[in-house]
């Protein structure tokens, strides 16, 4: 079965950066399909989308969130990353990770990779409190 795990959260002032990580196991990408993406839940509000990354390499942001978060991934590590930067406090959330084992072509994943209903699998969550 696939098991992905969050972790890195924590508090940190308004300002200040922090690393997520995102650990994959059970699952063997060998037609290279795995589509990778970071989601939160702000207090208050639904789970949105943060940042994709396809299995070729394409990325997607949140139009808010574009140069302070940086999403990549370390295939040899089965591991996803979530850089972020300039940290504010309404960046508060529950950051969850999540994997779409069918990842089409770069159009499919502009238009689906901040779709809820298309990914297979999904994280616990790790928290993430930005004070000011």
């Amino acid at each position: 079965q696939v098991h992905l795990v969050e972790s890195g959260g924590g508090s940190v002032q308004a300002g200040g950066s922090l690393r997520l990580s995102c650990t994959i196991s059970g699952y063997i990408d060998i037609d290279n399909s795995l589509c990778l993406g970071w989601f939160r839940q702000r207090p208050g509000k639904e789970r949105e989308g943060v940042a994709g990354i396809h299995s070729h390499g394409w990325t997607q942001y949140a139009d808010s969130l574009k140069g302070r978060f940086t999403v990549s991934r370390d295939n040899a590590k089965n591991t996803l990353y979530l850089q972020m930067s300039s940290l504010r406090p309404e960046d508060t959330a529950i950051y969850y990770c999540g994997a779409i084992t069918d990842c089409y072509s770069s159009g499919w994943f502009d238009r689906s990779w901040a779709v809820l209903a298309e990914y297979n699998y999904w994280g616990q969550g790790t928290q993430v409190t930005v004070s000011s």
